[in-house]
């Protein structure tokens, strides 16, 4: 770190206690490797960011004396020399991570659970935790200052009274109060982004699915949807939304659903309907984009952005992840030419690790993606996975040249490239000055 700064590697004890080690320096994590952070990839830690334990796996670090790379086996004998433990931050929502949290993975005894890992220390002079990350988002809506549930349970009750037959309201019911979904809970406070799941079926098999999962390796954060919603009940939640709330998007494709492509039928006639009945505010396809002539279906009835998913550029790496079924890489590249071919607002959802997303290979990818596809924003979303069983999934080892270095070289190369981590409402697509500098514009 800086000349005027010392970042102390921060560890638990056995019954989750954290400390900062007054003997070892903070290391990150690129991939596989353990590296020293540089200065810029190392921020504050934000508002709203929370700490975790990694259970049973020891920190690495620098020793302050040395400088040589060393594995913690055991808490400090002025703290009784007992079990040690590797911390992690998640970060808040609007900025991405730049270096994993350094640990002996290999020695753990479980698969970590679907939360984002990042580099967490402590700065010994501003006596605050720093982590390894940068901020690509300002929109501020998402932060959980915003989310009291005090306000929201009336509310919901309120909704459920309006429209007791509502299937989809009483599922977003339950994202807003039992699984805590900032989305689900703006559609009560009527107010910014709000979703609308539809599909209970998905054509990807993803490593790291948060609603449906082949196994108890990791359990998925959230239960899925079981069925499809009537475009009816789509437009008894979409339509006061956009009729009614600041800033209003509403969004196909969430955390608690399957691929809303599969129900394109459905969700055209119902984009029609909302069409039909109001103007106003924004209406948006989170997907897979498995199905090009879904695309078109979709933009004629009168979707306005779409966001779609990939955690790299590479057919080989994305197959490793999504293990697509029915469907090849090639489809979703051609559904990103239909969209921004039918003039919709073209955003890539990058889920983005340090060692994969910054290796050159991957960056040259992307690079070819964006200049055929003409994408005119990519969400740097951190991709939540124990990094063992990703790496491992992928069969990749090693490290990259930095997440940085990774934003830098595309922003230089794409200067109209927007970097974000939400979606906008149409009249934020091209703020003011987006063409210079990253972090990018609320």
């Amino acid at each position: 770190m800086g000349k005027n700064k010392t970042i102390l590697a921060v560890v638990a004890d056995a019954q989750g206690e954290v400390f900062e080690h007054p003997d070892l320096l903070l290391a990150g994590m690129n991939g596989s490797i353990a590296v020293r952070p540089l200065d810029a990839e190392m921020i504050p830690m934000p508002e709203g960011s929370r700490l975790f334990t990694i259970p049973q796996t020891p920190p690495i670090g620098f020793d302050r004396r040395s400088g040589k790379c060393l594995t913690a086996e055991r808490l400090p004998k002025q703290w009784g020399g007992g079990p040690i433990q590797a911390v992690s931050a998640f970060l808040t929502p609007g900025f991405t991570r730049t270096l994993l949290p350094a640990a002996d993975y290999q020695r753990k005894k479980m698969t970590l659970p679907l939360w984002s890992y990042t580099a967490v220390g402590w700065c010994v002079e501003e006596e605050r935790f720093y982590v390894a990350a940068v901020q690509v988002d300002r929109n501020s809506q998402w932060q959980p200052d915003h989310f009291d549930d005090r306000k929201l349970d009336p509310l919901v009750r309120k909704a459920l009274q309006v429209n007791p037959e509502n299937r989809l309201l009483e599922q977003l019911s339950r994202c807003a109060l039992d699984y805590h979904c900032f989305a689900a809970k703006n559609l009560f406070f009527r107010r910014w982004e709000a979703p609308l799941p539809t599909s209970p079926t998905c054509n990807s098999r993803c490593v790291g699915c948060i609603s449906k999962q082949e196994s108890d390796c990791c359990p998925s954060s959230q239960e899925r949807l079981t069925f499809v919603p009537t475009v009816k009940e789509l437009c008894e939640v979409a339509v006061p939304h956009l009729q009614e709330a600041e800033n209003a998007i509403v969004s196909f494709g969430q955390g608690c659903e399957g691929d809303p492509i599969l129900q394109a039928d459905v969700i055209s006639e119902a984009v029609t309907e909302m069409r039909r009945q109001t103007e106003r505010g924004t209406i948006n396809f989170n997907s897979n984009a498995s199905l090009p002539d879904a695309i078109d279906k979709l933009a004629a009835a009168g979707i306005e952005s779409i966001r779609v998913s990939l955690n790299s550029a590479q057919e080989t790496l994305y197959n490793s992840y999504y293990r697509p079924c029915g469907y090849r890489f090639a489809d979703v590249v051609e559904s990103l030419k239909r969209a921004k071919a039918a003039g919709l607002y073209t955003m890539l959802n990058y889920l983005v690790f340090p060692g994969v997303s910054d290796r050159p290979d991957e960056i040259e990818a992307l690079a070819g993606l964006v200049e055929q596809v003409g994408v005119d924003m990519i969400q740097m979303r951190n991709l939540s996975l124990d990094p063992v069983l990703y790496l491992s999934s992928l069969g990749v080892s090693g490290c990259g040249i930095g997440m940085l270095e990774m934003l830098t070289q595309h922003k230089r190369r794409f200067p109209k490239l927007q970097y974000g981590y939400f979606n906008r409402t149409r009249d934020s697509f091209f703020p003011p000055g987006y063409e210079s500098g990253w972090p990018i514009h609320s």
